[in-house]
């Protein structure tokens, strides 16, 4: 009886049920997690726009603040750089975009001669032929049947991401003449003892973003009007149009100008092949140029990137989000790297210098004077304390390294 008893008994426990239950807390909290997720979802071109406002933002907050200290009030600042940066880019549309058009028609009334000059200097080499069949075999056609369906979409297309634009740039200007009071609420939700520091991570954060806008901007414009310069000397049709579409494909550094090189060569080619063969030793030799020399002279200390760090984000951010991806993942990958520093992190592997223990005081010091100065005050007053002293730290190490 005892045996049976034990058999029985090891029975009843092999075939007991585990039941798992949620609390009703939990349930709360995985609801609230997916819709979450789910609105984050939905609102990602909101948040585009967003954060192309808060580019914008960075990027401009520079010239309004040289305006200030030149004796211009805020408002008044803010609408010169806004009147500027608008009449800038209507006459730049005015100038191009009307020749750009019709010499891309131009260009595309040209295409089968240029294809089939290209096609003919691929049959030359055993290597290219594959490449140089499929060029020859392509028929309009097919490609204009299957295209008339996907026409529309992408009209549809332009036209919001034009209207995201222009929200993104309305948004800006709304960010910079609400500054305090925005300012300020942000600041309420951090507690005052990391005032200082969120006051550095925001400076810092304008900095990487302003940098980083106004070297694509000034990048895209120098190879573009190299592009075109180049091109006008070699006699070559359609200048503007290729160096227009050379402007805009280098704000991908590294893959853009691998993109850049490809129709121009194409183009030149249709004139001559030494030619083409000139204009692609002076685009590498000019890629070379921006690469080496004038990327790190004109972002400066914005984005302190290394170059495989450089490659990496682009690979990662073009992978996960497409050319949005692409475009925000230096910015993104420099932000990482700051916030590291900023926040004193300590990463496996390395001791502290005597440079971080100064650091580290220095972060102390500025507490107990924000504290004394605020005492009492409100948040917004307190916000433009917390950003005047990081400020004047900013302003100090930047001298200090400019020293070195």
């Amino acid at each position: 009886m005892t045996l049976k008893s034990d058999k029985s008994e090891s029975v009843a426990e092999s075939r007991r049920v585990v039941r798992f239950e949620l609390a009703p807390k939990t349930m709360i909290v995985v609801g609230l997690v997916v819709l979450a997720v789910w609105l984050l979802v939905r609102l990602v071109p909101v948040l585009l726009v967003l954060v192309a406002a808060l580019m914008i933002v960075g990027a401009l907050n520079p010239l309004v603040a040289g305006l200030e200290r030149h004796k211009f009030s805020r408002r008044g600042a803010i609408g010169v750089v806004f009147a500027v940066a608008i009449a800038l880019t209507t006459l730049g549309i005015f100038l191009t975009v009307p020749s750009l058009i019709v010499q891309l028609r131009t260009l595309g009334e040209h295409e089968p001669e240029i294809r089939g000059r290209l096609v003919e200097f691929l049959q030359r080499s055993p290597m290219t032929q594959t490449l140089a069949e499929g060029l020859r075999d392509v028929h309009y056609g097919e490609l204009l049947k299957e295209s008339q369906a996907t026409l529309l979409a992408a009209s549809v297309h332009a036209f919001e991401i034009v209207a995201y634009g222009v929200a993104a740039v309305f948004l800006a200007l709304y960010i910079m003449l609400d500054r305090d009071r925005l300012r300020g609420a942000l600041f309420t939700l951090v507690p005052r003892a990391h005032h200082i520091r969120f006051s550095r991570v925001l400076l810092n954060l304008e900095t990487i973003v302003g940098g980083y806008i106004r070297g694509q901007v000034i990048t895209c414009v120098l190879i573009g009007v190299f592009i075109f310069g180049l091109l006008l000397v070699c006699h070559v049709p359609n200048a503007l149009a290729l160096a227009v579409v050379g402007g805009v494909l280098d704000v991908l550094p590294y893959i853009g100008a691998l993109l850049t090189i490809v129709p121009v060569v194409a183009a030149t080619y249709a004139v001559g092949p030494g030619l083409a063969v000139t204009v692609l030793v002076l685009l590498v030799v000019y890629e070379e140029f921006e690469s080496r020399v004038l990327v790190p002279l004109i972002y400066g200390r914005a984005l302190r990137l290394p170059a495989s760090a450089v490659f990496f984000s682009l690979l990662a951010g073009g992978a996960l989000a497409g050319i949005a991806g692409a475009l925000l993942a230096l910015p993104l990958a420099s932000a990482v790297l700051m916030l590291l520093d900023e926040l004193r992190v300590d990463l496996p592997g390395e001791t502290e210098q005597p440079e971080d223990t100064i650091a580290r005081q220095k972060d102390e010091l500025e507490k107990r004077e924000y504290e004394q100065r605020t005492n009492a005050a409100p948040v917004a007053e307190a916000s433009a304390i917390a950003v005047e002293i990081a400020r004047e730290r900013k302003t100090e190490e930047e001298g200090a390294e400019e020293t070195r």
